[in-house]
């Protein structure tokens, strides 16, 4: 954050200088600076349970106030319109311009972030780091018939507790 701020301010001062040097007496510079903070930080103090959400293959941290994601590798803030990615859960957010975030996490209804059907059951942190890939790879959850019917009509929520993916963890939701 330091090293921005400094790197902003040079940039700041270089051109101040330049347009004054190269303008003709009486001529106004007008600079105007934006800077995205990112969402506000919310800090783990364990490393937080995930579910799937029905239909996709994009996970959500159930159980807390805010929308925290993870897909492909990334974890995903959305926050005021914007999408943020981190390589770790607690963060550093950094902005991700549109064009650059997963079709799956644009397309995935804000409704959905924490709406967990009763039942659903939690993978824990260690079994999503240790074997997302796989499951991606190997369309792990495609092999559960609620999942496909889910996906397929739209009606990710018709069989809420119904879901038995044979792994470790508790069950919960919302």
């Amino acid at each position: 954050m330091k090293a921005r701020i400094s790197t902003l301010a040079i940039v700041v001062i270089a051109v101040l200088t330049a347009g004054t040097i190269a303008s003709p007496a009486g001529a106004v510079v007008n600079l105007n600076i934006g800077i995205n903070a990112g969402p506000p930080a919310y800090v783990f103090h364990a490393p937080p349970p995930v579910v799937v959400i029905p239909g996709t293959y994009v996970y959500s941290v159930p159980d807390i106030g805010i929308p925290v994601l993870f897909y492909g590798g990334y974890w995903w803030r959305p926050y005021e319109g914007r999408w943020y990615r981190a390589d770790g859960y607690n963060g550093p957010w950094t902005y991700i311009v549109p064009a650059r975030v997963p079709g799956p996490l644009v397309t995935l209804p804000p409704a959905h972030y924490h709406r967990i059907p009763p039942g659903h059951p939690y993978i824990p942190y260690g079994q999503l780091k240790k074997h997302w890939v796989r499951w991606e790879r190997e369309r792990y959850w495609d092999r559960h018939d609620h999942w496909r019917e889910d996906r397929r009509s739209g009606d990710h929520w018709k069989h809420a507790g119904h879901h038995e993916y044979g792994h470790p963890g508790k069950h919960g939701g919302r």
